[in-house]
């Protein structure tokens, strides 16, 4: 079983900057893809950031232009830098993998969610 562990987070004032961080650990063939989920109180979880093997990336147009996703495949970890963080972006922050594992088989874990607070 795939485990994810996410560390970050925390409250920073508008206009400020946070890192996450993901590490995926067991025993599997590869992570496909990597993405940043987020959901705040009241709303539907909304992927903000997604990247692929070959380092592609795609993102949410609320946070283009502000949001990095990041990944290290030698390490099986992500990142997603966040910088000129706004009020709205106060939610709780999940990863999540698309993971081949060595019998080819698919999991799809999720970390256990970090909260990112931005106050005004």
């Amino acid at each position: 079983q795939v485990q994810l562990v996410e560390s970050g987070g925390g409250l920073v004032q508008a206009g400020g900057s946070l890192r996450l961080s993901c590490a995926a650990s067991g025993s599997f063939r590869t992570i496909r893809a990597w993405a940043w989920y987020r959901q705040a109180p009241g709303k539907e979880r909304e992927q903000v950031a997604r990247i692929i093997s070959n380092g592609a990336a795609n993102y949410a147009d609320s946070v283009r232009g502000r949001f990095t996703i990041s990944r290290d495949n030698s390490q099986n970890t992500v990142d997603l830098q966040m910088d000129n963080l706004k009020p709205e972006d106060t939610a709780v922050y999940y990863c999540n993998a698309h993971i081949i594992m060595m019998g080819l088989d698919r999991e799809d874990p999720w970390g256990q969610g970090t909260q990112v607070t931005v106050s005004s």
